[in-house]
């Protein structure tokens, strides 16, 4: 089900110039783009917890955004809404981490992809082609290294005031690019 053409929050927009869907030589495949705000790191974990309730074994989730923007708490309450054994901490050094499911869900794999060079080649080691089928995998800087991955994919952008301030208030965009993610606006509802 398309959103509602009237609402900014859930206009659909096609994907960046250049990606095709490899069904429909030329095709830009449909995004579906819903924008929160979020003002503490205790609603930025909240908001993990919802969107792991639409999370399904094979999603991608890309995760940009400033040093301290949140991505990391956003990627803690997805592992406490999916379930997943351990604590969720920024693999930066380890450059992924796997959360096995406790309750029969899928697996958390999450990547820190920032020390990491271009592309998907050198991402290969990490074998996330293998794990993607069965875990929610969500990489963190992973624009323009892990598209390749799945033609379906939510993007999460998340804005922050930078500079010197404390302000906690987070832009979120989340852009849920091809069909799985047609009814994104309605779940997170």
């Amino acid at each position: 089900m398309e959103a509602p053409h009237n609402s900014p929050a859930a206009e659909t927009v096609p994907e960046p110039a250049g990606a095709t869907v490899p069904d429909a030589p030329g095709a830009v495949p449909e995004a579906v783009t819903v924008t929160l705000t979020v003002t503490s790191p205790e609603q930025m974990q909240d908001l993990g917890r919802r969107l792991a309730r639409v999370l399904a074994p094979g999603d991608l989730v890309m995760l940009t955004g400033e040093l301290g923007a949140g991505k990391t708490t956003l990627t803690r309450g997805l592992g406490e809404g999916l379930g997943v054994r351990g604590a969720v901490t920024s693999p930066t050094f380890v450059i992924a981490r796997v959360h096995p499911s406790l309750v029969q869900g899928p697996a958390l794999v999450h990547v820190d992809a920032y020390r990491l060079g271009g592309g998907l080649d050198e991402m290969e080691d990490l074998d996330l082609d293998v794990s993607l089928p069965e875990s929610v995998v969500v990489v963190e800087w992973g624009d323009g290294k892990v598209e390749e991955l799945s033609e379906d994919r939510l993007r999460v952008l998340i804005d922050r005031a930078t500079g010197d301030t404390d302000d906690e208030r987070r832009e979120v965009t989340l852009v849920g690019i091809g069909a799985r993610w047609a009814g994104l606006r309605e779940a997170l509802a």
